[in-house]
């Protein structure tokens, strides 16, 4: 949706994500909540009795504001660099490498700190005290930021679905924002669902999120809480995970003419995810921290490889999709995209993770361990998902060869008809639209 400046919508989102994480903090100090005493020693197990005494249910609806604003967030950096370079796909993948290098070093530095430092000291309830500092000032800054002024869009009013030229009443303002969304999520699906050049990224994107999520958010905290018996150690694995990226993405910028399509680093995104495989027949004794690092080591290449993966798929969709940006004056065609794409990897991983979550709590209350747990909700899964997304990468014309260079990005006659056919299929989307509209 374009109706605002993205630094403001940034701003704005930021400020709610601050507010979100404090008010965990405020909840949990309103109900007898405390900083981790300095000389604590847990009388059992499971003894978190520093933590506030309220219902885990009432900070569900603090989790979903978050998500929405982290969801916004994630959707409008993969749109920001076409806005800075331009469609270059060669200038696209050094731009996305240069964001992921920072997002990477604050993701190693972060989860190794948090990991190390701050939980061990403040404890689970208070280890983020200072996110909400961090995001109100990086929230300010954004908002401080002037760029150059746009070329005023000519697309004629009536041909804008859901917006009227005069001035909206409350309710309108009110349903007008999901009825964008909803329509971006539609022009979005019909682009990807209706080209050869996209469908594919129906399977490779949203999984290429989903298992690199999934193994830094449910397996390692399952693997360092179970086998290492310290659940602030899965930290450690995060901080893993994120060298590997971060590795990955330098890789991208020093050697990014080596890349000619997205294809040979998403097969070897995939390819990595084979390495889960030795998890479950892994048994290390407890409470030796070496044993995390060693766990930590093994996550490397799966996040250099995610990395070059993910920054070559931002490239390619954001370059393939820079002749439509000047085609509607509300809805971005890129953002469109990859709204659809992004809101795919969230409904896969919002019914995929209590499942399985499920069933490892059903089997570690059952045998006393995860270790056969985790041979189908790790292993196994994650070799589905290497085959779909292996499978996936021969789908686009000319994608045979081991380092291929797609047809669609040397054939320029192509690239003109994929361009007007999906002109045509958001023209069409538009005017479907305005007909509801004018009804």
């Amino acid at each position: 949706v374009k109706r605002w400046r993205i630094q403001f919508v940034l701003s704005i989102t930021i400020f709610v994500f601050a507010l979100s994480t404090a008010i965990l903090m405020i909840v949990d100090s309103a109900t007898d909540g405390h900083i981790k005493p300095k000389d604590f020693k847990p009388k059992h197990k499971n003894d978190f009795s520093y933590y506030g005494k309220y219902r885990t249910d009432v900070i569900i609806p603090i989790y979903c504001i978050s998500g929405i604003t982290l969801g916004m967030v994630e959707s409008i950096r993969r749109v920001i660099p076409v806005n800075i370079v331009g469609g270059n796909i060669i200038k696209l993948r050094k731009m996305n490498a240069i964001v992921h290098i920072f997002y990477e070093l604050s993701g190693v530095g972060g989860a190794l700190i948090t990991g190390l430092v701050l939980i061990p000291r403040l404890g689970n309830n208070y280890a983020f005290l200072i996110t909400p500092i961090l995001f109100t000032i990086s929230g300010l800054i954004w908002l401080l930021i002037r760029s150059v002024r746009e070329k005023p869009n000519n697309v004629k009013s009536e041909h804008v679905p859901y917006i009227k030229q005069s001035k909206l009443n409350f309710i309108k303002r009110i349903t007008k924002p999901p009825l964008l969304f909803i329509q971006s999520i539609y022009i979005g699906a019909k682009i990807v669902f209706t080209n050869r050049k996209f469908i594919w990224l129906f399977i490779i994107y949203p999984f290429a999120i989903y298992t690199h999520r999934y193994i830094e958010n449910i397996i390692g905290p399952q693997v360092t809480r179970r086998y290492l018996n310290r659940s602030d150690w899965s930290q450690i694995l995060v901080g893993g995970s994120n060298f590997g990226e971060l590795l990955g993405a330098l890789f991208v910028f020093c050697f990014n003419d080596i890349i000619k399509s997205p294809i040979l680093p998403v097969r070897f995104d995939a390819l990595m995810l084979l390495i889960i495989w030795y998890l479950p027949f892994y048994y290390p004794p407890v409470d030796q921290i070496k044993y995390a690092w060693i766990i930590a080591a093994s996550l490397i290449p799966i996040g250099f490889t995610s990395a070059i993966g993910n920054i070559s798929l931002d490239a390619y969709i954001q370059s393939s999709l820079t002749r439509l940006e000047s085609k509607h004056k509300y809805i971005s065609p890129l953002g469109a995209v990859v709204s659809f794409l992004y809101s795919t990897y969230i409904v896969i991983y919002s019914i995929a993770n209590p499942l399985l979550g499920k069933h490892i709590d059903y089997v570690y209350n059952k045998t006393g361990n995860i270790h056969s747990a985790l041979i189908y909700v790790a292993a196994l899964q994650l070799t589905i998902i290497f085959i779909l997304m292996f499978a996936a990468t021969f789908i686009p014309k000319g994608a045979i060869a081991f380092n291929p260079v797609l047809i669609d990005e040397d054939d320029e006659t192509m690239a003109n008809d994929n361009t007007e056919k999906l002109n045509m299929i958001l023209d069409e989307n538009v005017d479907r639209g305005t007909i509801a509209e004018t009804k």
